[in-house]
């Protein structure tokens, strides 16, 4: 993702989970039928699986659709309930916090892990 923190694009979180096999275009379908919002607006579209574990953001450039995944070790993301919303709108900083593990709620980190290998 190329942006600073000044001029980061419109970011929606969908509230209830998705099947993490979906790739770019069923997630782009989602976002337009599902969320009601245009998958190639200049925004970032945030998806958690049914375990909390996985993230995957979608979002379009110039010419083509990305997708970035986040997976965690330990510990589950923290994701707002779904009331009557769908979607829910974040800011940059609300995403990097949740992308750290904050609950956005009550802005409550995960630890943070240390490894020195994969094996």
């Amino acid at each position: 993702m190329r942006w600073s923190a000044g001029d980061l694009p419109a970011v929606y979180l969908c509230l209830s989970p998705v099947d993490f096999r979906k790739g770019m275009r069923s997630l782009a379908v989602l976002v337009e039928s599902y969320l009601q919002q245009d998958p190639f607006a200049e925004s970032l579209f945030v998806f958690c699986n049914r375990q909390r574990t996985s993230i995957k953001i979608l979002y379009w450039q110039r010419n083509g659709f990305c997708l970035w995944q986040k997976r965690l070790e330990k510990e589950r993301f923290f994701w707002p309930k779904q009331d009557s919303q769908v979607v829910m709108t974040l800011t940059g900083q609300q995403l990097d916090w949740l992308l750290d593990g904050y609950d956005i709620a009550r802005l409550k980190p995960h630890k943070t892990l240390q490894y020195s290998s994969i094996l």
